[in-house]
């Protein structure tokens, strides 16, 4: 993302309604900065849901398959104990840990997830697009095409600028 424009709209009813007119337009819409979540921007941005539930999903059932055959394994096989007469396999002393360890698996999947998905971690470079992006703002990028003539960025600047943004610049 070497050249875009950016723009900003204080109010999210008019950033949805902007948003709108800039798809009417035709224009690419890359990003949305937002100061809190805004109901209604996923779809219209066509922005599809997450598979972080997936994940989280076969993580728990990972994390639910170890703690429950580890306890098993050694209880039953590696160092089996009788203990006041219960028997070695015993299911519903197994479901404590079983279920810790579904929630840490899930925990720990998700957050892996998130930083791989978001390329985030170490040596992530970091993007500023605007001093008050997301204090007071809500901040649209609209992609512009390498080669774009100056005519072209002259009438996504003024397309966003029908469509009630403020503060429009051209970042390169």
């Amino acid at each position: 993302m070497s050249k875009y424009v950016t723009a900003y709209y204080l109010d999210e009813e008019d950033l949805l309604k902007g948003i709108g007119k800039i798809k009417a337009d035709g224009l690419k819409v890359l990003d949305v900065l937002t100061p809190f979540p805004v109901h209604g921007l996923d779809k219209a941005l066509n922005i599809r849901r997450s598979r972080l539930t997936r994940v989280a999903f076969i993580g728990g059932a990972v994390g639910a398959v170890v703690g429950f055959g580890f306890q098993a394994w050694v209880f039953t096989i590696d160092y089996p104990l009788n203990i006041g007469g219960k028997p070695f396999f015993a299911v519903p002393s197994f479901m404590p840990v079983a279920f810790e360890l579904t929630v840490l698996f899930s925990a720990f999947a998700m957050v892996i997830a998130f930083f791989v998905s978001n390329k985030l971690g170490p040596g992530a470079k970091t993007v500023i697009h605007d001093e008050r992006a997301t204090d007071d703002r809500f901040l649209v990028i609209i992609e512009v095409e390498e080669n774009s003539p100056e005519e072209r960025i002259g009438q996504i600047e003024q397309a966003l600028a029908d469509a009630g943004a403020e503060g429009i610049t051209l970042k390169v």
